[in-house]
């Protein structure tokens, strides 16, 4: 297994919160089509918003969001630096990239 995404069921406030780490080292033509499987795996409804938290590269986070971004009104994911989410892609006017969550 070359990454993982998992389901966190912490979230009470209707948000769904995807935990995504890499697996076996491997370059991204590995990595972002297990990342694609792993998040198709989880047959997410969609929703208000999703949250990512964990490592990936620039071309993992890219597949990512794509496979989700029309199942849910927002996408953010998660910055260490500043201890919250960051949206990235926004289908609701009360929400802009850029804007934090908690």
């Amino acid at each position: 297994m070359y990454y993982s995404v998992e389901l966190d069921p912490s979230r009470s406030d209707g948000l769904t919160q995807l935990n995504i780490k890499f697996g076996e080292a491997a370059d991204n033509d590995r990595i972002v089509p297990a990342a694609i499987q792993a998040i198709q795996a989880l047959q997410l409804p969609g929703g208000k918003g999703v949250l990512f938290n964990g490592p990936c590269s620039l071309p993992v986070a890219m597949a990512l969001a794509h496979a989700v971004a029309h199942l849910f009104q927002f996408v953010a994911c998660y910055d260490p630096k500043i201890g919250k989410y960051v949206v990235s892609i926004s289908h609701t006017p009360n929400l802009r990239p850029g804007d934090l969550i908690t």
